[in-house]
């Protein structure tokens, strides 16, 4: 694998350039401007929905459920080894363009989800199908279909070798080892029986598990996230400059690197943050097809609530947490990084509790993954194609644990842009229909309160 690496380096430039960062960006931007700043003024509103949506429609699970099973596939190492690794690549100030991309983000992540309800249908077995290739090929129109086969193709690439697998199982066989001494063999394992055994039971399983772990190990992380903070309270005006500073200007990093610059700031603050939250993915919106909604506004509402949660609160805690201690000038990376930090902090115990939080994240996030590679499965090759599928899914947990750590993230940069761009295409095409969808509910809403 590192002999490829400065092939993968070198596509993940050209990936990662300019082109699909404007493509990225610009859809949320759009979006945003198009639904008249939608993630603002109605964020409360989608908050509330978390909670309080009827579930009253056709779907597969409840909108909690399947926010929680998006949620399990955006909140995992991302938000701990994603942001150090942008952090120590581009400086603090990639912080600031990861919040630029998470804002702009919950547009997008609003339209997929709306879109997703819209054209969501039932596959052979009476589940409910949907996600891109659905909102493409039945929004769009069937000369769009190839586009849509292509979304499918890139979902599983990045299921496989992507957010799905490798970045997750390295994590946790690392951070086991650094934190408890556990041998990684033996973490992957157990990791790998246990993927086993809760994929079998398909979507319901894995949203019984996510809506169980994903608000306990979110609040927990919070809380000693916050805990970091406070003990740091008089260095936060300090924190806040230099990543400010850092997003327009350039910072030094750690180690003699010769110096981030601006563009390299913003390319892994973009890039790690849509690895996080996958806002224009497309991945969220396969799960936000199975709630039981009668309005795909109201799903797109609860589903833009991912990006929220995920960025603006979650990864933002890591990122402050890091220029905080100052532990991003030193020699440690990834999650040996962020154990740091927390260690400064809370000693030994800190590396123990964000060991834990980094476990239950990385695990969530595969069986996320999974089922969203197991969707994109049943549209290219029917139910026949599930049982390969997860065999070939286990047996890349199981391999997992022996990839190096750079050459991991760099695969899972190239195929997250090959999955981003078919899901752009259609978001910008189905604009209008999104913003038509959108009036109409948030008319009916008004007539309601009057």
């Amino acid at each position: 694998m590192e002999s490829l690496l400065p092939i993968l380096n070198a596509i993940d430039s050209v990936m990662w350039g300019p082109p699909l960062i404007t493509l990225l960006v610009g859809t949320g931007i759009f979006l945003t401007i198009r639904l008249k700043l939608l993630q603002v003024c109605h964020l409360p509103q989608a908050l509330r929905l978390i909670f309080k949506a009827q579930n009253k429609g056709e779907g597969d699970v409840s909108s909690f459920k399947a926010l929680c099973v998006a949620l399990a596939a955006t909140v995992g190492t991302g938000n701990i080894v994603g942001v150090a690794t942008a952090v120590k690549v581009g400086g603090p100030g990639a912080l600031f363009w990861m919040w630029v991309a998470a804002f702009f983000g919950m547009a997008t992540k609003y339209a997929e989800g709306l879109l997703a309800v819209k054209y969501r249908t039932t596959d052979e077995k009476g589940d409910i199908a949907g996600g891109p290739m659905f909102y493409i090929r039945h929004g769009m129109g069937e000369k769009w279909k190839p586009l849509a086969t292509l979304f499918a193709f890139f979902c599983i690439l990045v299921a496989y070798f992507g957010i799905g697998t490798f970045p997750q199982v390295n994590a946790i066989v690392d951070s086991m080892e650094i934190a408890f001494g556990f041998p990684k063999v033996a973490t992957d394992v157990i990791l790998t029986v246990f993927i086993a055994a809760i994929t079998i039971g398909g979507l319901q399983s894995i949203a019984k598990v996510a809506s169980g772990i994903i608000p306990f190990m979110a609040l927990t992380y919070i809380a000693i996230s916050l805990g970091l903070i406070v003990s740091n309270l008089d260095h936060i005006p300090a924190a806040l400059a230099l990543i400010f500073e850092s997003a327009f200007s350039g910072t030094a990093a750690a180690g003699g690197f010769a110096g981030s610059t601006i563009m390299m700031a913003m390319q892994n603050g973009i890039a790690r943050g849509v690895f996080s939250n996958e806002s224009g993915l497309g991945s969220a919106p396969i799960a936000a097809a199975a709630a039981k909604t009668k309005w795909p506004a109201e799903q797109g509402l609860i589903s833009m609530t991912g990006t929220f949660i995920d960025t603006i609160i979650i990864c933002t805690m890591t990122g402050i947490a890091l220029v905080l201690t100052g532990v991003w000038q030193g020699s440690a990376a990834g999650a040996a990084m962020t154990s740091a930090a927390f260690a400064s902090v809370y000693g030994f115990a800190g590396s123990q509790l964000l060991t834990v939080s980094l476990v239950l994240f990385a695990f969530t996030t595969i069986l996320g993954w999974n089922y969203y590679g197991e969707r994109a499965t049943i549209y290219l090759f029917g139910n026949r194609g599930v049982l390969p599928y997860r065999l070939i899914f286990i047996a890349l947990i199981a391999s997992g644990a022996f990839l190096k750590l750079e050459a991991i993230w760099v695969l899972a940069d190239i195929v997250n842009g090959l999955m981003a761009i078919p899901n752009l295409i259609a978001l910008i095409a189905l604009s209008g229909v999104v913003a038509a969808e959108t009036d109409h509910y948030l008319n009916r809403r008004k007539r309601q309160t009057e």
